[in-house]
């Protein structure tokens, strides 16, 4: 299983970060680099506790969709979202939200992974997806960072 953290400070108050990371529409035009976009479950809006986004994305030359539920809500302090179908094992995905100098936040994303296809699975983790993972995270946390 691979495991990593990102940590972001956002210029916005801890609630309307939180917001921000929860709206669909927020999330697919900050992986607009990869034409990434809502085709099911909640496709506009704020995803809540319990409902479900499908995301359909291009990433190494192939088309992928990752089913993903919100399995945890604690607003505005943490949100977990977690896949239910899609081109991983296990995808879990912590949000956490802290106030942090005069009105902003400390956002962490913390993900934990792991590909299907046994040894093959994680050698792609090994050499690829380790670097490629961090660098998407970090690279939405910007679009949203220097959204507000």
């Amino acid at each position: 299983m691979s495991h990593f953290e990102v940590t972001t400070v956002v210029p916005a108050p801890p609630r309307q970060v939180f917001d921000a990371c929860l709206d669909v529409e927020a999330h697919t035009r900050s992986m607009a680099a990869s034409k990434e976009h809502a085709v099911g479950g909640t496709t506009r809006g704020t995803l809540a506790l319990g409902q479900t986004v499908t995301f359909q994305a291009r990433h190494f030359g192939l088309t992928w969709r990752l089913t993903a539920r919100i399995t945890a809500y604690d607003p505005p302090h943490s949100f977990v979202d977690e896949q239910e179908a899609g081109p991983f094992r296990h995808w879990r995905h912590a949000h956490r939200f802290e106030p942090y100098g005069d009105g902003h936040t400390l956002m962490t994303d913390t993900i934990d992974f792991a590909s299907p296809l046994g040894p093959l699975g994680r050698f792609a983790d090994a050499t690829v997806l380790n670097r490629y993972m961090p660098r998407l995270i970090r690279s939405r946390n910007a679009y949203l960072a220097s959204s507000f």
